[in-house]
């Protein structure tokens, strides 16, 4: 292999605007939401807006520091800086095992849709095809997982867009041939109120709902990788709120709106899938099929190229083997993707071998590393914002807002957050928190030991004191 200077600029202006867009529509949206209507009724907008408003608040502290110092490594080489190397260590090699997990679970996911329409291939096959098509996409050049990347999330963005229009005419009845009969904003209320099972039930919908925004972020690694870096950071920070008003809120507006909340078909179907079945459009379910199989795709994508990058960056600070950190002649670090691909074909192997014990255990532990990465985004924007006073306040681009009391405010409701889940054993929660922080736990252990070990090295050696009778008298 011929190794190359580093990572290269591959990825260009409308990639970055893509990416940005795509990366908060994930798989999650389109499958996980049904749930999350059948737990809190109508009310499920205010979790996904209580979410969403988190979320604009941590990718806004995020943008601030990855528009000062725009870097592969983002979070996880802020937070090395600004709390320290058992800091960057963690969160870096936590986010690499979330996304070498979903890995797993996306390739999964598209597979059983596309043994639904090809049978003849088993589903560990398509599987298979999934996994080694997108690592050859990745492998090729940044360029080209731009290229994919833009394309599988144009496809997400028209789908989605496409999906609101429609669902609006509907809703006030202009949409001509649908059948609108049960479509009206009177479902918001109409079946046991806006919270037909309590003000708790927001809450239980945020812990349903959280795990579909992780991917927002995917941007300011990305940016690294781009011909103008710190214009890439800010575009995608300032456009992130319209991004989740529109992509989130406005769908999910249009899914309660078409039918009542409680109607079975949302749960068995798929909440998309109902919607658009409760207004007689032909082939509805084959339609939103492709465009899960496409949000599955561009998640795949991403998330090999996400989990790579960091351990690149791990591997640049010498928190990772070497390796990890070398490149080819196109600037693509292949060590690094191998080994995130090599692991996600593992974790595919258990889930067919052994999906209620190895996988399970493997999803659930790292179920709330989302939570984790958002809380070390606000504990080192607390002191980044210092240092870049300090040193070099005109890169101060963008600015989180109340500095420092949004911050504070931010972290404290994630915490609430991860403590609410420790109450929730009907959804999982508590023992997603359990096992993430007991996997959490494990990885600071190995950072103070690695920490440890690497100070003692750095330590210069004291020369033995010389015995004086062996020193000649002047």
């Amino acid at each position: 292999m011929s190794h190359g200077s580093g990572l290269q600029a591959g990825l260009k202006n409308r990639h970055l605007s893509m990416i940005a867009i795509g990366g908060v529509i994930g798989a999650g949206l389109f499958v996980g939401s049904s749930t999350g209507i059948a737990t809190a009724g109508p009310g499920i907008l205010l979790s996904y807006a209580l979410v969403g408003t988190l979320v604009v608040l941590v990718m806004r502290m995020l943008g601030e520091m990855s528009a000062a110092n725009p870097t592969s490594g983002s979070f996880s080489a802020h937070a090395d800086r600004a709390l320290g190397r058992w800091a960057g260590f963690s969160i870096g090699w936590l986010y690499w095992f979330f996304w070498v997990v979903v890995l797993a679970v996306e390739a999964t996911a598209g597979a059983k849709i596309l043994e639904g329409w090809i049978p003849a291939v088993p589903q560990w096959g398509w599987a298979l095809i999934v996994m080694l098509v997108l690592t050859a996409t990745n492998l090729v050049s940044v360029g080209s997982y731009g290229e994919f990347e833009f394309w599988f999330a144009g496809i997400k963005v028209v789908a989605i867009g496409a999906f609101i229009v429609v669902g609006a005419l509907a809703i006030f009845g202009v949409l001509p041939g649908a059948h609108t009969d049960k479509a009206g904003l009177s479902n918001l209320t109409a079946h046991g109120g806006f919270l037909p099972h309590g003000p708790g039930a927001i809450l239980t919908g945020v812990l349903l709902v959280v795990f579909s925004f992780m991917g927002s972020e995917i941007a300011t690694l990305a940016a690294g990788e781009s011909e103008n870096p710190q214009r890439a950071v800010t575009k995608s920070t300032n456009s992130i709120i319209w991004r989740i008003a529109v992509f989130y809120l406005g769908s999910i507006l249009v899914v309660v709106s078409l039918l009542p909340w409680n109607d079975p078909s949302i749960k068995s179907d798929g909440s998309y899938v109902a919607a658009l079945n409760s207004l007689g459009i032909a082939h509805a379910g084959q339609i939103m099929n492709f465009i899960v199989l496409t949000s599955v795709l561009s998640c795949l994508n991403s998330g090999l190229y996400t989990a790579s990058r960091m351990a690149f960056s791990l591997g640049e600070r010498g928190d990772a083997p070497k390796m990890f950190a070398k490149t080819n002649s196109r600037g693509v670090p292949m060590a690094a993707i191998l080994s995130s691909v090599l692991f996600g074909f593992v974790a595919v192997f258990f889930n067919y071998k052994f999906p209620d014990s190895v996988f399970l255990f493997l999803v659930n532990s790292s179920g709330a590393v989302a939570l984790f990465v958002w809380l070390v985004i606000c504990f080192s924007q607390l002191r980044m914002r210092k240092i870049i006073q300090r040193e070099a306040p005109e890169k101060l681009v963008v600015k989180m807002w109340l500095y420092p009391y949004l911050t504070w405010a931010t972290a404290a409701l994630i915490v609430f957050v991860l403590g609410y889940m420790l109450t929730d054993t009907e959804h999982d929660g508590r023992e997603t928190v359990l096992l993430s922080l007991m996997v959490a736990a494990l990885v600071l252990v190995i950072a103070f030991v690695k920490q440890s070990v690497t100070a003692k090295k750095a330590q210069p050696e004291i020369p033995a004191t010389e015995d004086p009778e062996k020193v000649p008298a002047a």
